[in-house]
């Protein structure tokens, strides 16, 4: 929040990413007609230079240039300055005869015709300028507005844990489940910050509820895609349901379990399988739970499925989701036969904790 606001207010973070030279140009009016000067004086000396090995060369062709990137870097004013002197030394110096200000009636028009061309490079310049200042500026108030409802969403999330860890202080299972999909919400709109609302990648929401098992007992292979926001918050309520199963009645309850979770893409869908082995022997439940209600039915309104096939050697959960159009286009490298030391690990995940 702090830094946003910093750049808001011109905070170094806040300059053009052309560096802080361009930067003290765009503040400093002077720096602009300097430039302008300085591209003058080059497109003088090219002339001279192209006027000694091809002598009928057109007076203003250098010029052009000269106008363009003073306008870029210096502004409108810098840009008409230009212009101007441009118009002025080819007038004086490159027209036959040299060196007078005495022009026939097709001098005077070619100088007047570039003085016109000139300007509308500049009102270009000028147009694309303010346009890109306007985006820079929304831009940031976005970024602004989106850490200001994130920190209030954090604020609002800690209350109700509050709340929820005060009254259900005699009943802890029901008070550490829910206190736990909370967390797992709010661990999950951090990375979906840090892409500046884009969403969260698979690989990065798995890190998140993995962080806390050891890391040899974890593998994964697949790629990582960056999943639209509402299907990662869905993702990572359905990781929370499957980690903490795991870590109460599956492989992860064990010292000896193992945890193999695969990815894969076909036809625009995620294809998820999470695969415990090594753990305690597994039956089908008897009841079903809030957890395993909430597993079966969470993909649905995605057009997803989840099936959940309890095998002796451990829990064996498939999860099917489309994806969007754009998200195919975001897919980390394939990771395979990686552990979580050296594929879940990031600087999100960790920050989240």
């Amino acid at each position: 929040m702090n830094s946003a606001v910093q750049e808001s207010k011109g905070h170094p973070g806040a300059r053009p990413k052309l560096g802080n030279a361009l930067w003290r140009i765009s503040r400093d009016p002077r720096w602009g007609y300097a430039i302008a000067l300085l591209c003058v004086a080059v497109a003088s000396l090219l002339h001279w230079v192209f006027g000694l090995i091809r002598p009928d060369n057109q007076h203003f062709t250098t010029f052009y240039p000269a106008v363009l990137f003073a306008a870029v870097f210096g502004g409108a004013g810098a840009g008409v300055f230009a212009a101007l002197l441009s118009g002025i030394v080819a007038w004086w110096a490159f027209m036959a005869p040299h060196f007078t200000f005495v022009r026939d009636f097709d001098q005077v028009s070619s100088t007047l015709a570039y003085l016109f061309a000139s300007l509308v490079i500049v009102w270009g310049v000028d147009r694309y300028r303010r346009i890109t200042k306007r985006l820079e500026d929304e831009e940031k108030f976005r970024r602004l507005a989106v850490e200001e409802l994130a920190h209030r969403l954090k604020n609002k999330i800690a209350t109700i844990q509050s709340i929820i860890s005060y009254q259900l202080r005699d009943n802890p299972e029901t008070r550490d489940a829910i206190v736990g999909r909370l967390t797992a919400l709010s661990a999950t709109d951090d990375l979906i910050l840090a892409t500046q609302g884009k969403g969260a990648h698979l690989r990065d929401i798995l890190s998140t509820e993995l962080d806390p098992y050891e890391a040899s007992r974890i593998a994964f292979e697949g790629p990582s895609t960056l999943l639209a926001p509402k299907l990662a918050m869905t993702m990572a309520m359905l990781v929370h349901e499957l980690a903490t199963n795991s870590a109460k009645y599956g492989a992860l309850s064990t010292a000896t379990g193992k945890l193999t979770i695969c990815s894969s893409l076909s036809d625009a869908r995620l294809n998820l399988e999470w695969r415990e082995s090594g753990g305690p022997i597994v039956t089908s439940p008897a009841r079903r739970g809030f957890g395993l209600r909430l597993l079966t039915r969470a993909l649905d309104r995605f057009g997803g499925t989840v099936e959940t096939t309890f095998e002796p050697t451990g829990l064996i959960c498939t999860l099917s989701a489309p994806l969007a159009a754009g998200d195919t286009a975001n897919i980390a490298p394939d990771a395979t036969s990686t552990t979580q030391g050296t594929e879940f690990q990031s600087p999100s995940a960790t920050a989240s904790r």
